[in-house]
């Protein structure tokens, strides 16, 4: 029988999570007491090749935060420091309020880790290995016992519990990975590329599982993913990491926002009125630049302004009797402002 498996692991709260003030470490001048994780300078060098380069970030607790980039971004690399499995070879990280590197056992107790290939044990059965890992950390028979069999139930894999790891898909893996990060409690889940070599039903079950885990307890997780659509379809903010280095952080319509500039803003815009009517009525509201016709649906306008101007739009059409049903701030899809960030990073070579 192989060693045991060396990883850091975690669990789930059924209750009030402790805030585990006594041991946290006092905030220093720039670092924010309410962010579950902070970087500040964080770099990693292999020799001549800079891995993580002056990596500045910060993570809210509750948020889903995705480090979004392509094989060899170096996020996999940020992840292991933020862990305290890699020592950085220039500035600092706090997670749950540690320094992983001065402190890895107790950052480890405190956050739950799932790899993109996380070991089991394939002779043993799905509970079975899950007990081994409460039992790693420190958990009796009794409380075990219920925390796993709870676990189970959410990763939808009770009636699997008996089967050997062996015989399991890989998404029932990353399910079951995901109940044995969750054992001994954490504030915090990361998940390395968690849907990778997935199938698309499997795929829908993780990120239900995720957006889940978020919603009843409370956790925060980082998310390493080069896949755009999963990113967007379940991620409060996306990183973008191209070489090493963070390109661009926000929200997606905050990145939009910035791809397109303040300058001028593009409004999608519809109302139950013909198009000459609507054009007449959008032509009077102070500040409009442009009107022009929609590319693929000619009931609706586009209206070009140098700033946003929602209100006043919806207000002068409902004057005019002409409530508007459709009214959209055009940006960029995250696709489109990836790949750009992503081929000035390369030097246009994607």
């Amino acid at each position: 029988m192989p060693g045991p498996r060396a990883k850091p692991t975690a669990r789930l709260a059924s209750r009030p999570r402790p805030q585990h003030q006594a041991t946290q470490e006092p905030a220093a001048d720039g670092w924010d007491p309410d962010a579950i994780i902070q970087t500040r300078g964080l770099t990693k060098r292999y020799g001549t090749l800079t891995a993580v380069d002056h990596l500045d970030l910060a993570i809210r607790p509750g948020e889903i935060f995705a480090l979004l980039g392509p094989n060899g971004a170096g996020k996999t690399t940020t992840v292991l420091m933020l862990l305290g499995l890699s020592e950085p070879s220039g500035g600092e990280a706090r997670v749950v309020g540690l320094d992983p590197t001065r402190h890895p056992l107790e950052v480890k107790r405190r956050v739950g880790y799932l790899p993109d290939n996380v070991g089991f044990y394939g002779g043993l059965t799905a509970r079975q290995n899950l007990r081994y890992t409460a039992y790693l950390n420190g958990l009796g028979r009794r409380e075990a016992d219920e925390r796993i069999e709870s676990l189970l139930e959410q990763v939808d894999l009770t009636a699997d519990a008996h089967r050997r790891v062996g015989e399991f898909s890989r998404g029932m893996r990353q399910r079951l990975g995901i109940a044995d990060a969750l054992i001994s409690d954490p504030a915090l889940l990361i998940l390395d590329e968690p849907t990778i070599a997935i199938d698309p039903i499997g795929v829908a079950e993780i990120l239900a599982l995720i957006r889940g885990l978020v919603r009843e307890h409370g956790l925060t997780v980082l998310l390493s993913s080069h896949l755009l659509e999963q990113v967007e379809s379940i991620c409060d903010r996306v990183g973008i990491f191209c070489r090493g280095k963070l390109l661009a952080q926000g929200t997606v319509v905050d990145l939009a926002a910035q791809a397109v500039g303040d300058d001028e803003i593009v409004l999608e815009v519809g109302a139950n009125a013909p198009g000459e009517v609507l054009e007449a009525a959008l032509a009077v509201i102070p500040g409009v630049e442009r009107i022009g016709r929609h590319e693929v649906d000619d009931r609706l306008r586009l209206v070009t302004a140098g700033r946003d101007l929602r209100v006043e739009l919806v207000r002068e059409l409902g004057a005019r009797d002409l409530p508007p049903i459709h009214l959209v701030r055009r940006g960029e899809a995250l696709e489109a402002i990836y790949r750009r960030h992503i081929e000035q990073c390369e030097g246009g070579s994607r």
